[in-house]
């Protein structure tokens, strides 16, 4: 068997990479770290400072800013789209992938013209109309509601289905007895881990990120994570430190939950290469 060793010019690309990738996320702590003289001096500090912890507390502590609550309700919004989506996307991944009914693959057509087209782009101002109808502004509702479910869900989860689960298990657990959401519960649901760990990740990064939609139907008072940096950014123009150290708080959850659900992923990857 023969070992691929990679070349010197491989580990310099990869160095470079890595340099290039790394080095934003850095500078953001050095600047948290500072005063906003630091921030904007010239030639620039390149070493954090000792001003970290009482950004942070300016930052959380700021009446007009409602940092906490925006963390808080980025949670909560992110948490509950990410779980409704892959509740849905695993129900309608193991229907495409492995019943048959009448329709079928018109259905998933149609699930995969959704992808095509830019809802929230071109859906934002009967979506919006919705919510002023329903009276749901300024409330996490109107935030959750657009993305329980989503069509790239739906597919992801059809096609690692269709490769993680073949139809014999499916059949043999139908002769044993079981019904068909015992079938999703104890046969689809464990051989389909990794991807619905994949589809998590990716769900709850794209919620706590998004600023479009919060920004249309929410208000300073009542913000996500991302309204309230921009909330940050609009009172203190020049206060790059606080900005620094808001954005610095706002990506903590998401290393959380790449370090939750990145287990999954990695036992998944050595799941299949042992299988292949």
């Amino acid at each position: 068997m023969t070992v691929w060793k990679p070349t010197v010019l491989t580990r310099v690309l990869l160095g470079l990479a890595i340099f290039v990738s790394a080095f934003p996320l850095y500078w953001m702590l050095v600047i948290a770290s500072r005063t906003n003289a630091d921030a904007v001096a010239s030639p620039p500090k390149f070493l954090p400072g000792g001003n970290l912890g009482d950004n942070i507390v300016r930052v959380l502590t700021h009446p007009e800013a409602q940092f906490l609550l925006g963390l808080t309700n980025s949670f909560i919004v992110a948490s509950i789209v990410t779980v409704s989506v892959i509740l849905i996307s695993t129900l309608a991944g193991f229907a495409f992938a492995n019943l048959n009914f009448k329709g079928r693959n018109a259905l998933l057509l149609l699930v995969l013209l959704t992808m095509a087209v830019p809802l929230q782009q071109m859906g934002v101002v009967p979506l919006y109309r919705l919510m002023v109808s329903l009276e749901w502004t300024n409330t996490l509702k109107a935030v959750i509601l657009p993305y329980l479910l989503n069509g790239f869900g739906v597919f992801l989860m059809t096609q690692y289905t269709r490769q993680s689960v073949p139809m014999e298990l499916v059949e043999a657990a139908r002769v044993d007895g079981a019904a068909t959401l015992r079938i999703w519960w104890n046969v689809v649901l464990p051989a389909v881990r990794p991807g619905m760990a994949v589809l998590g990740i990716n769900t709850f990064m794209l919620m706590w990120n998004d600023y479009m939609w919060p920004l249309i139907v929410l208000n300073q008072e009542n913000p996500t994570v991302q309204i309230a940096i921009n909330g940050l950014n609009a009172r203190f123009s020049t206060e790059y430190s606080l900005i620094f150290a808001g954005t610095a708080l706002s990506i903590i959850p998401l290393v959380l939950v790449f370090v939750l659900f990145g287990r999954q992923i990695v036992g998944g990857l050595m799941e299949g290469a042992v299988k292949a």
